[in-house]
């Protein structure tokens, strides 16, 4: 797995143009998803997801992936699972403190970035792991973000607060009538 994982960092260019691709497909599906049901295609896609980007890039499904903005380089592949960026204790040959026979997936990711040819991405700010999430398809998560479905949905408008009866408003307004007052005779 980990020289798939190595050769997967070397090809990072290609394989971000493929999940792109794949990504405006699976977003254009929506439809379909909803019809069927987000819960019902979950499992699927979780087998799927964990079978290709497991053997590709060693994937640990924490459902918020960040492959396409670190070099395909997972981070969560780091034994301390830093997410944005390296410990102080990388090696001078690139390799991680914690694992010696381990190149670092941060000079991993940095390599795959620069591969794709673009290294604005691997500086932005990846979110801390939400545990509540880990395992579930991130995949369907992007559909979900994109078509604002379920958690991503925005909250439903506000009603309108009922008006409390003026305060202002005269006594004999709210004091009951007698019995025969008010009638017409």
């Amino acid at each position: 797995m980990y020289a798939v994982r190595l050769w997967s960092v070397r090809h990072a260019k290609g394989l971000n143009r493929f999940y792109k691709a794949f990504e405006r497909v699976i977003v254009a599906l929506h439809p379909v998803w909803n019809k069927i049901g987000y819960d019902k295609v979950e499992r699927p896609f979780q087998v799927m997801e964990k079978a290709t980007k497991g053997f590709l890039f060693d994937c640990q499904m924490c459902g918020q992936c960040a492959l396409s903005s670190t070099g395909m380089s997972c981070p969560m592949n780091c034994p301390k699972t830093l997410r944005n960026g390296p410990c102080g204790g990388v090696r001078p040959n690139g390799h991680c403190e914690v694992k010696p026979e381990m190149k670092c997936v941060w000079v991993q990711g940095w390599a795959g970035a620069e591969n794709m040819g673009d290294l604005s991405k691997i500086k932005d700010v990846q979110l801390q792991v939400d545990n509540k999430i880990k395992g579930r398809s991130s995949w369907l998560r992007v559909v979900r973000m994109e078509k604002k479905v379920g958690e991503f949905a925005p909250p439903p408008p506000k009603k309108p607060v009922a008006k409390k009866p003026d305060a202002a408003a005269p006594a004999a307004a709210a004091k009951p009538a007698a019995p025969g007052e008010g009638k017409a005779a």
